[in-house]
C-alpha cells in the first residue's frame, strides 16, 4: 500500500462518514480560516501515518476535517517545505491524500515577495502562471498504477490554475469590495529571501511573486485532475535598490492583514459554488 493510500485510509477509519468536496492548503498567516470551519475533526500531522509535518512559525500542523458554511472541506493547517528535508514525495503526499478523499477543488495559499512594482505589501494576488526553479515536479508516472485516476503529464499548454476558478474568484472579489490582481509566481527551493540581483533576474523571466512552496501541489493536482485555486500574499514588495529587511515575523503580520479579504472570499465562493451546483 502506497503511504498516501495509508494516509487516507487511516483518516477514513476514524471519519468514516467524512466525503470533503474542497482541500485547502493554509500557508504562512492563513491557517485562521481554520478557526471559521465547523470541525467534525481535527488530527495533528505527526498522527497520520506517513504525513509530513512542518516545522515553520505559523503553521498549526493540523488537518481540519469539517463544513465551511455548508460545504465538507479538509484543510492543512501548514505546509512541509521542501527546505525542511522532506522529499518531492513526501512533500506533496497530503494532496494525493486529499485527492483520495474524494475532493473537487484544491485552494491553495502561501504567502511570498513583491517582485511587480504594481503589488504592495499585505496584498492578495491569484496565481495564473508559475516558473518552476524548485527543479521538481512532483509528477509521478506510477500513481495510475496504485489506484489513482491521473491525467498523464500535465499539458505544459494547458493552465495549472484552472481559468474557470480564476475567474470566479475575481467577480466575487469585486462583490466584495477589492480587486484581486493576477500574477506569475516563482518558486524556489530556499529557505532564503531573495538578494537584489535575483530579483531583478527573476523579474527578466516574467515573475511577479517569488516564494518556496505552491508548485509542486497545483502540478500534482493538475495531474490528478483537480482544478487549483491559488491565491499568494505579498508580504514585501522588493525594491532593488533600496533594500530593507525583511523578518518573518512582518511576513506573518502582511498575511494577518491580507486574510481580511481572503477568508470571506473564499467563504463566498464555496456557498456559491458547491451548494448550488
Amino acid at each position: 500500500m502506497t503511504a498516501d493510500a495509508l494516509s487516507a485510509d487511516w483518516i477514513r477509519q476514524r471519519s468514516p462518514n467524512f466525503s470533503p468536496r474542497v482541500g485547502i492548503i493554509l500557508g504562512s498567516g492563513l491557517g485562521a480560516l481554520a478557526d471559521s470551519i465547523r470541525p467534525s475533526a481535527i488530527y495533528r500531522y505527526q498522527e497520520i501515518p506517513e504525513f509530513p509535518r512542518s516545522h515553520v512559525a505559523g503553521h498549526a500542523g493540523n488537518l481540519v476535517l469539517g463544513d465551511l458554511g455548508s460545504v465538507p472541506v479538509v484543510a492543512m493547517q501548514g505546509r512541509a517545505h521542501l527546505y525542511e528535508g522532506w522529499s518531492i514525495d513526501q512533500s506533496t503526499l497530503p494532496v494525493r491524500t486529499m485527492a483520495r478523499l474524494g475532493i473537487e477543488l484544491l485552494i491553495v495559499s502561501n504567502a511570498s515577495g513583491g517582485i511587480s512594482s504594481r503589488f504592495r505589501s499585505g496584498q492578495s494576488v491569484l496565481i495564473d502562471h508559475h516558473v518552476n526553479l524548485m527543479f521538481r515536479s512532483g509528477i509521478s508516472l506510477s500513481d495510475a498504477r496504485v489506484g489513482l485516476a491521473t491525467h498523464g503529464v500535465p499539458d505544459r499548454t494547458a493552465s495549472i490554475y484552472d481559468p474557470v476558478w480564476l475567474e470566479r474568484a475575481e467577480k466575487e472579489a469585486i462583490e466584495l469590495g477589492f480587486s484581486l490582481p493576477r500574477g506569475t509566481y516563482l518558486g524556489t527551493l530556499g529557505p532564503n529571501y531573495e538578494t537584489r540581483a535575483e530579483y531583478r533576474a527573476f523579474a527578466k523571466m516574467g515573475a511577479d511573486m517569488v516564494g518556496m512552496s505552491t508548485v509542486p501541489e497545483t502540478i500534482v493536482a493538475s495531474q490528478l485532475g483537480i482544478p487549483s485555486l491559488a491565491f499568494s500574499i505579498v508580504t514585501n514588495v522588493a525594491k532593488p535598490d533600496a533594500p530593507s529587511k525583511t523578518e518573518h515575523s512582518d511576513v506573518l503580520e502582511w498575511s494577518r492583514n491580507a486574510q481580511k479579504q481572503l477568508i470571506p472570499l473564499i467563504e463566498r465562493l464555496l456557498r456559491k459554488y458547491f451548494t448550488d451546483i
